[in-house]
């Protein structure tokens, strides 16, 4: 992890302002964090020192059950929070947070602003919007499971998580998110490669047909 400084972190406040959604100056305690993909945002368990607002990148949240199974539970996408949850409650199991491709984040102190944050009517009704939306995708993945083919999921599920073009998911994950068994899951990759929207490469698959996915997986939106 890279936290800004001096002149790169001045450029970079500079030129991406997150002002309107406090009440308060927050600019002079803001720390610019930078995560190389799969590198750790937040460990699983432990309280986030920060409330992060993502401007850049995407990340995936796990959790860890009981008989220690591991499973992917949701994204994170620019302008969205991470460490709302620790914010708002004294008691709240912190979900491990992964960076799935480069993700730069602002930072903000939660010790030193939490009880600025929590009197900022601004904030607060910012906030409260952005959790409004986040259950309501929660609500709608849930749903979908039901609702589409796994073709239709699969290839929302690639655009989100591949990096550069390169989508590198253990298929257990997969499997484990999607609801679906693993040789289904075989089944539509090599359907996807066969139709020329993906090219196995090793273990990884890299998109040829970036539209073809999108198409897909536009199916999932309400219009």
């Amino acid at each position: 992890m890279e936290v800004y400084k001096g002149e790169k972190k001045r450029l970079y406040l500079e030129n991406n302002s997150i002002a309107h959604l406090f009440s308060f100056q927050v600019k002079e305690f803001m720390e610019v964090h930078e995560y190389r993909r799969d590198e750790w945002i937040i460990l699983e368990g432990m309280r986030p020192d920060f409330l992060f607002y993502v401007m850049e990148g995407r990340a995936k949240i796990y959790v860890t059950h009981r008989n220690g199974k591991v499973s992917l539970i949701n994204f994170i996408n620019a302008k969205d929070y991470i460490g709302e949850m620790e914010l708002l409650n004294d008691v709240y199991y912190t979900k491990g947070i992964q960076a799935s491709t480069k993700t730069i984040c602002f930072a903000l102190p939660i010790y030193r602003y939490r009880t600025q944050l929590l009197e900022d009517a601004k904030f607060l009704r910012e906030l409260t919007k952005f959790l409004s939306v986040k259950a309501t995708l929660m609500a709608a993945k849930y749903s979908q499971s039901l609702a589409f083919p796994l073709e239709n999921r699969l290839a929302d599920f690639i655009l989100q998580t591949a990096d550069e073009g390169i989508y590198k998911e253990k298929h257990v994950t997969v499997c484990d998110y999607l609801g679906v068994s693993y040789r289904h899951l075989l089944h539509v990759l090599t359907q996807f490669c066969d139709k020329k929207y993906l090219q196995k490469k090793g273990r990884n698959y890299q998109i040829k047909q970036y539209h073809s996915l999108y198409e897909l997986a536009e199916v999932l939106k309400n219009k």
